[in-house]
């Protein structure tokens, strides 16, 4: 996830900051702050339900705001930011975090390409997870 994070932020100078929240297991009525790189220092913890990743986490839908300032949702870390787009990981059936972008440019996440491109790198570490918590438990 962190070179997953690292990459997109490198190549892709829109997106200001770029990472992951995921379930915390202790309390998994909580996202925690995993993975990320970006300009800007991040909440540490989310509930669900609450900002734009917890809706994503909590309806397991991918969610945008084209301008932060007009959603109410928006949880601001930085004032600088423009729009966000937080997309849902899935193990299996299960929500397990956030890939969460955010950008200094209103409207970034547009349906095509870049709300697609979000929405597939979600999908691919989803599918990296799922595997991987797939290996625990036959190893065990």
């Amino acid at each position: 996830m962190q070179q997953v994070s690292d990459r997109i932020h490198m190549h892709i100078p829109r997106y200001n900051w770029v990472g992951f929240y995921l379930v915390d297991k202790s309390n998994p009525d909580n996202l925690v702050l995993g993975p990320h790189t970006g300009s800007f220092t991040p909440k540490e913890r989310i509930s669900l339900g609450h900002g734009l990743c917890g809706v994503a986490a909590s309806t397991g839908e991918v969610v945008v705001a084209d301008n932060v300032v007009e959603d109410p949702r928006y949880l601001q870390a930085s004032d600088m930011v423009k729009s966000q787009i937080a997309a849902p990981l899935w193990a299996g059936k299960m929500t397990v975090g956030v890939f969460n972008v955010e950008s200094y440019f209103m409207s970034t996440f547009r349906p095509t390409p870049e709300r697609q491109f979000v929405e597939t790198c979600a999908r691919i570490v989803g599918l990296c997870i799922e595997e991987n918590l797939a290996g625990h438990l036959v190893s065990a």
